[in-house]
């Protein structure tokens, strides 16, 4: 039963979106965290939307303000320290942050679900995998145990972790890290949300079992229709999976392309970098590329572009003027000043 007063705040019931809007907008979003050192600003104007059906990668270095958006998005920053000072999140395009903590506990889990990129951490150690997989629908479905143990062991078999009637009574530290992530994977789907957020959810993990994570996550999405965003460090990831691809980098978008697009022809010296780093077939035995410098301090961000430290196009300008985001075409935008030189394939 879902909770009347989510009814009063206008979002629609399941299966119910406006084909006009997208299912989830971020604006301008802002996050920070108040510490004895300072304040850092780990999300700085972020914006970017997703559509029913649609996976969006969000891309960068850690400390970039990927994981910390996602958080916003859940509701499940610690505020205090945590802070919000301006930005919207709007998921049937009802603000996310002007509900109550009681309609946000509603939707979470339910209608948006989250991943955690470290799945040992995440399942609790002492109690089985299928008591915290039935755990879901006994708290948000009101099931008995008996139909919850069955619901559990359907979900371990949808993600396809073999012999699941056997295993439901394991812990998580008996199984492997692929299927421990399998496990996280069924839990976040237990409710069938409408967007699934997969934070690193192939971090940890031999290349074989990445690809069948994401295979898996690619086919769930397409059985429900369902929104993804996947979050990750990883270029080559995402490459088959993924529509289009938010860059991100010191707490900002700097650059927003179909993922095809941004393959064949980044627009951003930050994405150029990252994708010029990753090791390729035909380059054996040469030296990889890899991006001078250090992602910048949150708590002294640099003046201008955040990039423009590490950057090989950097100019005067750079350090003084923060760039917009630069339109290149009709889906594709990037936030460096010399964006066309980039684009053009210019020297460094």
């Amino acid at each position: 039963m879902r909770n009347p007063s989510v009814e009063t705040q206008g979002l629609p019931a399941r299966g119910a979106h406006a084909a006009d809007e997208p299912l989830l907008a971020v604006d301008n979003l802002h996050v920070e965290f108040h510490t004895r050192q300072g304040v850092a600003h780990a999300v700085n104007g972020v914006s970017y939307s997703l559509n029913a059906g649609e996976t969006l990668a969000v891309l960068g270095e850690s400390g970039s303000g990927k994981s910390v958006t996602a958080q916003a998005i859940m509701g499940i920053l610690d505020m205090p320290p945590a802070r919000i000072p301006a930005g919207e999140i709007r998921f049937h395009g009802t603000d996310l942050l002007k509900l109550s903590d009681k309609d946000r506990s509603q939707i979470r889990g339910q209608r948006i679900a989250m991943v955690f990129q470290d799945a040992l951490s995440a399942l609790n150690p002492v109690f089985t995998v299928g008591w915290q997989i039935a755990e879901m629908f006994r708290v948000h479905r009101g099931m008995s145990r008996g139909d919850a143990r069955k619901k559990a062991v359907e979900l371990m078999d949808r993600v396809r972790i073999p012999g699941a009637k056997q295993r439901i009574d394991d812990y998580p530290h008996q199984f492997s890290g692929g299927m421990r992530q399998r496990i996280m994977i069924a839990m976040s789907i237990a409710l069938d949300p409408e967007v699934l957020i997969a934070d690193e959810p192939t971090t940890a993990l031999d290349v074989t079992v990445q690809a069948q994570i994401m295979e898996l996550l690619a086919e769930l999405r397409q059985e429900s229709n369902m929104g993804l965003i996947l979050i990750t460090h990883d270029l080559g990831v995402v490459a088959d999976v993924a529509d289009k691809i938010a860059v991100m980098y010191g707490g900002r978008i700097v650059e927003n392309a179909p993922v095809h697009d941004l393959y064949r022809n980044p627009g951003h010296p930050y994405t150029k970098g990252l994708l010029e780093s990753i090791p390729r077939v035909d380059l054996k035995g040469q030296e990889l590329y890899a991006i001078k410098g250090m992602p910048p301090n949150l708590l002294e961000m640099p003046s201008g572009c955040a990039f423009h430290p590490r950057c090989p196009y950097r100019r005067d300008e750079c350090a003084t003027a923060v760039p917009p985001l630069y339109s290149i075409s009709g889906t594709r935008s990037s936030a460096c000043h010399y964006w066309r030189e980039v684009f053009d394939g210019g020297s460094r």
